[in-house]
């Protein structure tokens, strides 16, 4: 394991992850369900586990078709798309 790339991508995922609407459904679901804190804990990272592994793999099979230029400009291309649509809506 590389930890350089362990702490890149632990860093990159968690401050992507703050204050998302899946970090506020898990506050939602822990606050109406007093005794089943573990419960949605565990949920909760079991489907963000599931979430990432289907990214994991779907991105191996694409990038093993796909140069990795073409997909960092469609990355970045959806990114700003995302943005404009956003503050096109606003």
């Amino acid at each position: 394991m590389d930890p350089k790339l362990f702490a890149t991508v632990f860093v990159t995922v968690l401050l992507a992850e703050m204050g998302d609407k899946t970090q506020l459904a898990a506050v939602l679901f822990s606050a109406e369900h007093k005794g089943g804190r573990w419960t949605v804990f565990l949920a909760a990272a079991a489907a963000l586990v599931a979430a990432t592994a289907a990214g994991v793999l779907v991105g191996n099979l694409v990038s093993s078709h796909v140069p990795e230029r073409a997909l960092r400009w469609a990355a970045g291309l959806g990114f700003f798309a995302v943005g404009a649509w956003t503050l096109y809506r606003a």
